[in-house]
């Protein structure tokens, strides 16, 4: 009988299957994109194609003396050190790769320096001159330079005037400068990489035992330039995507079960008439049972092998937003990392049919054959007891959620993979809950219509009281599409802007030194604006540290700067202790470090330096902003550690001093020296960028994906409701109505859906905010909650805009038919 029905009535199962088929892709989707991340492509070598071998330092870890257990040492943090080289050496020759920052004037920031020893290991060649041979000389790609042109190049020394000695040709993955070995070894002290060319056994013998590694084959690509940021991206990469998944995977699933629900909902009448004429309730559950069946296999089929193309465009997105590096891609094969995402995205659909299905037709199978006709003419509850139970549960564990993370877990709101699934707790409470606030919505919004001429509003208003699940199945993708949307955005600019707030409150100076297309300032510049008088300069240098946890290594940011520059430029929130306590000996860090004021903790610095420094104070910081304050005696280490150039400079005014003037000359110092000078915020603004830019491609994209889905189901089930109502319209012409009234009449009930939907998405947004506002005043003080309200209208006027699309076409559709012809089938 199932497969009957399906025959029949294939034409009101289609709603159902196309929201099936795109629940169950999005699903498969996001599965093939998550187990993706364990069968990653392999990446071809670019820096090292053609070395036999390349020697690289591994991650510093924490080694045990053999005869001291308590004695702990780590080996050079950053780079190759001397014993290390002396030992590769002996096993024959070896080639020194050094990369450093070297930006010829008017090149790429991306620039980087190599001795041009290296330069035949990653396919450069000589296209014109010859290779630098002296101090002074360079060779640079093709159209950067010519021969015999004196070419500013600026470096971590500074600017500096070369000559270029010969062109090379271009590659795609980077834009090098070449230096003779000398001069490069004096511009970077650090050598990165070894090429060795000696016997292979003999090579990994000497290293055994040291913190590096021997790269062949296709591990040298753990050298190329790209690797870092590869590295950084795939962790963006596996954090975004669980969230994605699980965001989008229940907003399918709920929206799936929903429209199946509504489509058994709607076959109500024909559910009692095989009640009266003497089906037993085990009859009609085992025929929809089939029906969903039957249903869900055929559209999981569909989803499932749709869901391997959807998963091919969400790795371009990802690409496409920054977050993916350029060779990643979803490998489609017969391996478990595919199959097993594929068959569990088929099993949910699925099940995901049956329970939408059984669900819905339970309660139309246990009522009486006497009360069948009247049950399906008017549905008045819309409110089952397991509905009330969910609905509320949902409801109180949203706002119990919202309350621990405003009050008692202010740390959830930076972790997206936590943070962005509790907004969707109160959004679906809301959806389920729907047929409960149908009616007193209803009432609330047609109000101002009481007094309106003709009846189209009252017809609206009674409809609606009357068919409280209906309208509650059709409000809930809107209430979901704006719901969504709006928590999740509003998310992410309240914490883009409280994070800005919070930095711009930690700076005191009103002026800065960034850099201005070039990755960071060369020290020299930041020398000479301080030597401007009346002007003060704290000129931070960036650098990392390594310290024991656990019989493990903690890396950490630092960051070294004069003490008393540190007090005069920053205003951090001294939790303990004293910024005045800071001296060579001490260090301030971050509080959520948990490290005491006056414990004394062993430091390891990137050049192999070990020093022991007291905790001088801690201050106030959330993750992303948590770093160490080291003395300057550590400046050497810093620059070996990094490229040497300071990140961002602070500048203040000696009292007395002409702002105007004092601002004019140290535009002049810093001109062409690859800085600019600007106010705080300008400061604040650049070094927010990177964070903000990230928590908004991970919220907004996931937004996106969600948006998208409900935007097709809300145009999927306004189709499905109005469709079927072609008898309600058949009554409406009979009774007199003309087809303007008649479709004025169904535009007015879709502008009443989606104003519920609106109202119940604003509700649940407003628990969401609520426990981000108490988050965010707890960890940067008073901060206003902020949202793009124009792209969230936009949603909202595109929503309502396919709900009047979903209503009109069906409409119009039916006006062109027969309206008596409704009546006499039940139709």
């Amino acid at each position: 009988m199932a497969l009957q029905t399906l025959r029949a009535r294939w034409v009101s199962f289609l709603g159902t299957v196309v929201a099936l088929v795109l629940g169950v892709a999005q699903v498969a989707s996001m599965g093939l994109l998550l187990m993706g991340m364990f069968d990653l492509p392999q990446r071809p070598v670019q820096r090292f194609a053609t070395a036999p071998a390349v020697v690289q330092p591994n991650d510093p870890t924490w080694n045990a003396s053999e005869h001291d257990v308590g004695a702990r040492s780590l080996a050079q943090a950053e780079g190759v050190s001397a014993a290390l080289l002396a030992k590769v050496s002996a096993t024959g020759p070896t080639v020194v790769d050094r990369s450093f920052y070297a930006q010829p004037a008017g090149g790429p920031a991306t620039s980087v320096g190599h001795p041009w020893a290296v330069a035949g290991y990653g396919g450069y060649h000589l296209v014109s001159g010859r290779s630098p041979a002296g101090a002074g000389e360079v060779a640079v790609g093709v159209g950067q330079g010519r021969v015999g042109q004196k070419l500013t190049v600026l470096t971590a020394a500074g600017p500096a005037v070369f000559t270029v000695s010969g062109t090379v040709s271009a590659v795609s993955w980077e834009h090098a400068v070449f230096f003779s070995d000398a001069e490069a070894a004096a511009l970077s002290p650090r050598i990165d990489d070894l090429v060795a060319l000696g016997p292979l056994d003999a090579v990994r013998a000497a290293v055994a035992g040291s913190q590096a590694e021997v790269l062949t084959g296709q591990d040298r690509h753990k050298a190329d330039p790209s690797a870092t940021t590869d590295r950084r991206s795939l962790d963006d990469t596996i954090t975004l995507v669980p969230v994605m998944a699980g965001v989008a995977g229940v907003t399918a699933v709920f929206v799936v079960a929903s429209t199946f629900g509504f489509a058994v909902i709607q076959r109500r009448r024909e559910v009692a008439l095989l009640r009266a004429v003497g089906a037993t309730p085990q009859q009609v559950r085992k025929m929809v049972r089939g029906e969903a069946l039957l249903v869900g296999a055929f559209a999981s089929a569909v989803g499932t092998a749709l869901g391997l193309l959807g998963a091919q465009w969400l790795a371009q997105l990802l690409i496409g937003m920054g977050i993916a590096p350029s060779w990643f891609t979803v490998a489609i094969s017969l391996k478990w990392t595919v199959l097993a995402p594929l068959a569990a995205a088929f099993l949910v659909g699925v099940g995901v049919a049956l329970g939408g299905a059984v669900t819905a037709a339970g309660r139309a199978g246990r009522i009486r054959p006497i009360e069948a006709l009247r049950e399906a003419a008017v549905d008045e509850a819309g409110w089952t007891p397991g509905r009330r139970l969910l609905g509320l549960l949902g409801l109180v564990g949203g706002v119990a959620w919202a309350a621990w993370i405003g009050i008692a877990s202010p740390n959830s709101v930076l972790s997206p993979n936590t943070y962005v699934m509790s907004l969707t707790v109160p959004v679906l409470a809301a959806a389920v809950l729907a047929p409960f606030a149908v009616g007193p919505l209803t009432r609330l919004l047609m109000r101002p219509f009481r007094r309106s001429s003709g009846a189209t509003a009252m017809l609206v208003r009674e409809g609606a009281l009357t068919s409280r699940r209906r309208i509650a199945a059709t409000a809930a993708p809107v209430l979901l599409t704006v719901g969504l949307a709006f928590s999740l955005m509003a998310a992410t600019s309240s914490l883009g802007a409280a994070r800005d707030s919070g930095a711009q409150n930690q700076v005191s100076a009103p002026y800065a030194l960034v850099p201005d297309g070039t990755p960071g300032i060369s020290p020299q510049v930041v020398a000479r604006v301080a030597a401007i008088h009346g002007v003060r300069v704290a000129a931070p240098l960036a650098t990392t540290i390594y310290t024991p946890s656990d019989g493990n290594t903690d890396q950490n940011d630092a960051l070294v700067v004069d003490p008393a520059a540190l007090r005069d430029t920053m205003k951090l929130q001294v939790v303990a202790g004293s910024l005045d306590a800071l001296n060579d000996t001490s260090m301030a860090v971050a509080d959520i470090w948990d490290w005491p004021v006056g414990s004394e903790v062993p430091v390891h610095l990137p050049d192999g330096q070990v020093a022991t420094l007291r905790v001088a104070a801690t201050y106030r910081a959330v993750r992303g902003q948590d770093v160490a304050y080291l003395p300057m005696r550590f400046a050497a280490s810093a620059a070996y550690a990094k490229d040497g150039l300071v990140p961002d400079a602070y500048v203040s005014l000696a009292p007395g001093t002409d702002p105007a003037a004092a601002a004019k000359a140290i535009r002049a110092a810093v001109a062409g020296g690859g800085a600019s000078f600007v106010s705080r915020d300008r400061l604040v603004s650049s070094e927010s960028s990177y964070s903000t830019h990230l928590i908004k491609v991970r919220q907004q994209s996931t937004a996106l994906i969600i948006v998208l889905f409900c935007f097709i189901a809300i145009l999927n089930t306004l189709l499905m409701a109005t469709a079927d109502r072609r008898r309600d319209l058949a009554v409406l012409r009979l009774a007199g109505a003309t087809p303007r009234q008649v479709l004025k009449f169904f535009v007015g009930e879709s502008l009443l859906v989606v104003a519920i939907g609106t109202v119940l998405a604003l509700a649940a947004t407003a628990v969401n905010l609520a426990g981000l506002w108490g988050a965010l005043l707890q960890l940067f003080g008073s901060t206003p909650i902020e949202a793009p309200y124009s792209v969230i209208l936009g949603i909202t006027a595109v929503s309502l805009l396919l709900a009047l699309v979903g209503t009109v076409l069906p409409v119009g559709a039916a006006l062109r038919g027969r309206s008596l012809g409704f009546v006499g089938t039940g139709e």
